[in-house]
This record gives C-alpha cells, structure tokens and sequence, in this order.
C-alpha cells in the first residue's frame, strides 16, 4: 500500500513500473545522511541503503536519492531496514553546482510544490541574491514565496518599501513579512501550508529558518544558534535535508544555509526570472547577442534608459556568464572522464591478453 497522505498523487501513480513492484514498495525519502537515508512507507521512518549497483551505476549525484524522492525499495529485517533499488520519476527537482571549485551538480529535493525562500529583512536582506533562489526554483517549475523574517526590527513603512522594491521586479510573487520573535504575520505563514503538499525552505544562515519550522510544528526539534550582531551572519543550525509532516498534513523539507550559490542549467530559470530582461532581448538585432557589448543591444538600451535597474542587469549577464561557464566545465569534465574510463578499459583489456599469451 503507498502512502498517499506523504504527497503520492495521481502524477506518480501514472508513472509507477507495477512490474518494479513485486518484492518491492513506494516509499519517499525523508532524510539523507552522509551514508545511508530514511525512508517512510506510511508507517513511520526506517533507515535505507542503495544497492550497490545503483550506487556504483551512476554517471552524476542526480542519478542518487534526494530527499522528497520516491524510490522502489525491498523492506527487510522485519520492516526495521531498506534497500533502494530504483528512483520514480521526479516532478520536480532543486539543485545547485556543489560549494567550492567542483563542478558538479549538488541534489537539494525532489518533488517539490513550492519553495519559501526566506530573507532576513535584518542584515540579510538582498534582492540579487533573492533573484538567484527564484532562478532555481523557475528553472524546475517551482511556486515560490518569498518570506521576510525579522520584521519586529522594521517600522511598517520601511517594510512596505522593501516589499515594494521585490514587487517591481517581481510582480507575480507572493511576498510575507513575518516576526519568529514577535509572531507577527505567523498565521499568514501558516496558512500556506496545504494538506498533502511538500513545501521546501531554503535561505542563509540565521534568517530564522529552523526558528520558523519550530513554530509550524509546535516544538523545539533542532538545535539554534544565534545570530553575529556584526554582520548579521549565522552558523548553519540544520545539518541534513529532511521532511517533516505538519500537524494539518502538509510536508516541510528543512534545508542548510547556503552561503555559496552557484547555478547550472537553468536557462529557462533565468527566463522566468527575468522577463523583462527576456522579453527585450528579442528586439536585439543580434540573435545571439550577449547583451554586453554588441551594438543594436535593446537590453543594454533599455538600462542606459533607466527602464532596467543596473544592478539587476549585472547580476543577470553575472548569471548567464556564470551558468554557462558552469554547464561548459561540467560537459567537458564528463567528457574526459569517460574518454578516461575508456583507457582504462582499454588497457585492462591489453593487459589481459598480454597474460593470455
């Protein structure tokens, strides 16, 4: 029996093998660890660990488990352990290029409904950096909301020119002012959460994310650290990807802070993103205009006219630089490792007919 009170709809029914589950169940994943995952098949969380072919077969992290995935797993020990063996098709899924030089993509969740990027309205509050979380979430198809925290520290007018400034450049997002301390907006929060949908909070460290799904679940689960006064900076508090399931049904997926952002791959993301940027390109006189330096440029035109923000033109050609650096480097990595593991094969084979002699 699947469980469909943890977001198992008709989309995956359509798209469940029948055949893949003889010996097996649909079950979601509810945390990744370093090594091994739990899941939940309607009753209760059991650790889980990949097979060994599913672990050594795969080309990129997307091939693994993501938290809020659904995966074809064997119980086994009388129900207190999991083997996955297979992953369901996702209908959405967040990502990002992993921290640091590696180019590679970083899983953050599947099957996710909407995503609460939340901002401190405090230190933290930066609408480029806002603009890089909608990207992500445009790119899979994701319904973003964007949550101000810390609005006890702001008069009501200096909250509404924030707000207004997001909205200009951003008209279709939904947009709450919230207090964690003061509980101001919590209910407009809560009321958000709709029964048998999978919501995801992503933002910085110290915006209040582990504060708020604290209020929403009604206890203290995770530990909190506070907040340097100095520059208004956090540790991280949340240390894995996990789902939780609110007291009305709906599914929450806590995640770390990102202090780094990287994106790849997201070329429809940006689009959505910037849509006034998109829908001016279209008059440039250069079908491949790079919106930098070609004459006849209507972008450029337009920031040169004040109807673009300079700051939102960088952080897009930024962007469109950065992601397309990203998605040359990974191809071409994947290309000499496979050019690599060719050799090898290769060579084995040399080797082997040398001892056959």
């Amino acid at each position: 029996m699947i469980a469909e009170h943890l977001g198992f709809d008709s989309w995956f029914q359509e798209r469940l093998d029948h055949d893949r589950l003889a010996g097996h169940m649909a079950v979601r994943v509810t945390a990744v660890n370093r090594n091994n995952y739990l899941v939940n098949g309607g009753a209760g969380d059991v650790p889980a660990e990949i097979t060994g072919k599913l672990r050594f077969g795969t080309e990129s992290p997307l091939d693994l488990p993501a938290v809020g995935d659904w995966v074809y797993a064997r119980v086994v020990n009388s129900g207190t352990m999991a083997v996955i063996d297979g992953i369901l098709p996702r209908r959405t899924l967040l990502k990002r290029k992993t921290p640091g030089r590696r180019i590679e993509f970083q899983l953050i969740a599947a099957n996710i409904d909407t995503a609460l990027i939340m901002q401190s309205l405090d230190a933290d509050y930066n609408i480029r950096r806002l603009e890089r979380y909608l990207a992500m979430a445009n790119e899979s198809r994701i319904h973003p909301v964007a949550l101000m925290s810390k609005s006890d520290l702001l008069t009501p007018e200096q909250i509404e020119v924030k707000r207004a400034a997001v909205e200009a450049l951003m008209p279709e997002i939904e947009i709450l002012a919230f207090s964690n301390t003061a509980g101001a907006g919590l209910e407009e929060v809560r009321a958000l959460f709709v029964p048998g949908k999978t919501y995801c909070l992503l933002g910085s460290s110290g915006v209040g994310k582990t504060t708020l799904l604290h209020h929403l679940i009604g206890q203290e689960l995770f530990r909190t650290q506070e907040v340097r006064k100095k520059d208004g900076k956090g540790r991280h508090t949340t240390s894995r990807r996990q789902l939780i399931v609110l007291e009305n049904g709906a599914m929450i997926i806590d995640t770390p802070g990102m202090r780094e952002l990287g994106n790849m791959d997201i070329s429809e993301g940006l689009e959505d993103t910037f849509r006034e940027i998109t829908r001016l390109a279209a008059r440039c006189r250069y079908s491949d205009c790079t919106h930098v330096h070609e004459k006849g440029c209507a972008v450029r035109a337009a920031v040169q006219n004040g109807l673009v923000s300079q700051e939102r033109y960088r952080n897009y050609v930024k962007m469109v630089k950065e992601s397309d650096h990203y998605e040359r480097s990974y191809v071409e990595r994947r290309h000499r490792d496979k050019q690599f593991g060719k050799f090898i094969k290769s060579t084995k084979k040399q080797i082997k007919k040398i001892k056959n002699r």
